[in-house]
């Protein structure tokens, strides 16, 4: 077994009970084709191999892709070597006739590029990835696993929250504790399953909806009409917010996504404040 890298945030997963789990969660059949970020020792991809119909690995440590196809000498494995951030992932598979795009992807991913990694799989509010994704099935820190799924009005609820939750259906599949790893992390982590869909209520301005929770959100403390009075006049916010149902003490994090596409398409409706 490879001592895992630390440049390289390598955890290896040695639980059972959270590999059954992930797998579980990515609902495989014969047909799928899985992208694994990050399949390290091969842990994960033992399992994703003999329920689906190809397993693309993108791993970022040489000497581990290496290893992988030696250990799995199996046709449905395609191990690329490369940050998946920087990859251009249809480009190398244009080369290999015999892998077509991926539809699911499941895999226990470098905790240090989460937030980067969610944007890549899902897209941004302004431009979600086309097509989707059937099913993403991550093994994260229990913190972001916390926000990604969070209702709103709890303390977890934030930027990421709405951006996640608008571009699919987020969920807690089971907590995993640091036990589980090798070497042991400093968090705990869960496993989390994202559906991604079409908006449930789509903005009609989804780079306008960006701007307008980046901005509510600066500072969460704060009420929600003191982060946006730049955006309109302070006289028109509060009739505004009456008129949405939307309390006018309210803070960010007690908006709901259906209410965050509301008030972006009413503020977008409106002549921009010619003071900001």
């Amino acid at each position: 077994m490879p001592r895992p890298r630390k440049r390289f945030a390598q955890h290896w997963l040695r639980s059972d009970a959270a590999l059954r789990a992930i797998i579980n969660a990515a609902e495989l059949t014969a047909s799928d084709r899985i992208l694994e970020i990050g399949p390290g020792t091969g842990s994960l991809t033992q399992h994703l191999l003999p329920k689906a119909a190809a397993v693309v690995g993108v791993e970022i440590d040489e000497g581990l892709c290496r290893q992988l196809p030696k250990r799995f000498p199996v046709d449905n494995l395609f191990v690329i070597e490369g940050d998946i951030l920087q990859l251009d992932l249809a480009a190398q598979l244009a080369e290999q006739p015999c892998f077509q795009a991926p539809n699911k992807v499941v895999a226990n991913i470098p905790y240090n590029i989460t937030g980067p990694l969610l944007e890549y799989l899902l897209g941004r509010i302004s431009q979600p990835v086309t097509p989707p994704y059937d099913v993403i099935v991550l093994l994260v820190q229990k913190e972001i696993a916390d926000r990604v799924s969070a209702s709103p009005g709890s303390k977890a609820f934030g930027v990421l929250s709405v951006r996640v939750q608008y571009l699919a259906d987020a969920e807690i599949i089971c907590a995993v504790p640091r036990t589980a790893f090798k070497p042991a992390p400093k968090v705990e982590s869960a496993v989390i399953r994202l559906r991604p869909r079409p908006p449930i209520q789509p903005a009609r301005d989804p780079k306008h909806l960006e701007i307008l929770i980046k901005q509510a959100f600066s500072s969460k403390r704060k009420m929600l009409r003191n982060n946006i009075k730049g955006l309109i006049e302070p006289e028109q916010l509060l009739p505004l917010l009456t008129q949405l149902g939307i309390n006018p003490e309210a803070r960010p994090e007690t908006l709901s996504v259906a209410q965050w596409v509301a008030l972006s398409d009413a503020l977008g409706d409106r002549p921009p404040n010619s003071h900001s």
